[in-house]
């Protein structure tokens, strides 16, 4: 027996076929088949919803996310992780790397643990994000101080253990490294991307030492881009190859920035991510990241000293912003909500684009592409009024 959604206009995000303008798709857990309307051929025992020129796409991965809904991955309860997740999921993000910060080591070890066994029980669960605590004091943004240590192989070894092998993505200062490049070589070793975030590096050092090719949250918690020293952003914005991570909120990035790292960076290497905390979804009010208080208004978390603290985005509003903010394709939108997330992080060969044998994840949005409606993970239909909230 498939789910079969038919008469819907669909972004497939592959090169050989990207947009069907009217077609339908058939899956269970996997995907059967895309193809246009004309092609289709009604099977016994199908569920068939008619989509009536809704707009399909990929489901979004977002490899940045602290919290959301009341929740937060350090936290360390698995039960939480995993329902954070499935909230999550109603945003349209099929595909999740729980995020950590700056802790004690006990605190990550704790979160590693928690989770290895949410992973085990929900499969959106596709990788670790550790940011921090190997951060640089000076652009420590909302990265609480005390915390703060060198970068060590040993540590690394010891969480990605404890998570069961699922770290895939380390923010760190690569200035502030004892031995860079025995750091950087156990990353790549290990199958681990290194991010430069929360840094004071020069360019030139980036260029001279590191191998780092991911950056965090661009423009935000680095060396900025003068017109002397091009900073973390400016060698970010420059070095063709790198991967950049924004946060495309309308706050954290002002939209004509976020259009000029369009312009200069491409759809080919943009990763929008929400660096969503525990008051995503939640009423404004008072709330809390890593032991700080934070104050949750006009769609800002900040700190009491003003500083933004993570994000209350929600995924499908990054990727609609992103297309209002820079005039980008929807296919560009998709390339950098989905396609390159799941390129980088080497899960092209099931996530990121609707292609047969790839997992059922994607998202169903109105025809006027301006409301989610639906979104599914591996065939699991959820909705935006599916989300729970910790109380």
């Amino acid at each position: 027996m498939s789910q079969v959604i038919i008469n819907a206009k669909i972004y497939s995000g592959t090169g050989a076929n990207p947009i069907v303008p009217n077609g339908f798709i058939r899956f269970d857990e996997k995907i059967k088949m895309v193809a246009a309307m004309k092609q289709y051929q009604a099977e016994p025992g199908d569920q068939v919803v008619d989509a009536q020129g809704a707009v399909i796409v990929p489901g979004f991965i977002d490899v940045h996310t602290h919290g959301a809904y009341g929740f937060d991955t350090m936290d360390g309860d698995a039960t939480e992780i995993v329902q954070m997740v499935r909230d999550e999921i109603t945003e349209g993000i099929t595909s999740v790397f729980p995020t950590t910060m700056t802790q004690s080591v006990e605190n990550i070890d704790n979160s590693m643990r928690a989770i290895k066994i949410a992973a085990e029980e929900e499969p959106a669960i596709q990788g670790v994000h550790l940011e921090g605590p190997f951060v640089n004091p000076h652009y420590k943004g909302a990265q609480p101080e005390q915390y703060i240590i060198a970068p060590s192989v040993e540590l690394v070894q010891k969480w990605n253990e404890l998570s069961g092998n699922r770290v895939r993505l380390i923010t760190y200062a690569p200035e502030k490294a004892d031995d860079l490049t025995v750091f950087e070589n156990y990353l790549h070793t290990n199958n681990i991307i290194g991010s430069v975030g929360h840094s004071d590096a020069t360019r030139e050092f980036l260029q001279n030492n590191s191998k780092v090719k991911h950056v965090t949250h661009l423009y935000n918690a680095q060396r900025p881009l003068k017109h002397r020293d091009p900073g973390v952003t400016g060698h970010a914005l420059l070095d063709e190859d790198m991967y950049a991570e924004m946060i495309v909120d309308g706050f954290h990035i002002a939209p004509d920035m976020v259009n000029l790292a369009f312009k200069l960076k491409g759809s080919h290497r943009i990763d929008l991510i929400t660096d969503s905390m525990r008051a995503k979804g939640l009423q404004e009010g008072i709330s809390e990241l890593g032991g700080q208080k934070v104050w949750v208004k006009d769609g800002q978390a900040r700190l009491e000293d003003g500083t933004l603290a993570g994000s209350v985005l929600q995924f499908k509003h990054a990727f609609l912003n992103m297309i209002k903010f820079t005039g980008a394709t929807v296919e560009e939108a998709v390339r950098m909500a989905s396609v390159n997330q799941a390129t980088e992080f080497g899960l092209l060969d099931r996530k990121g684009t609707l292609e047969v044998g790839k997992d059922a994840d994607f998202n169903l949005f109105d025809g006027k592409l301006t409301q989610l409606e639906t979104t599914y993970s591996l065939g699991r239909k959820f909705t935006p009024q599916d989300a729970v909230i910790k109380k």
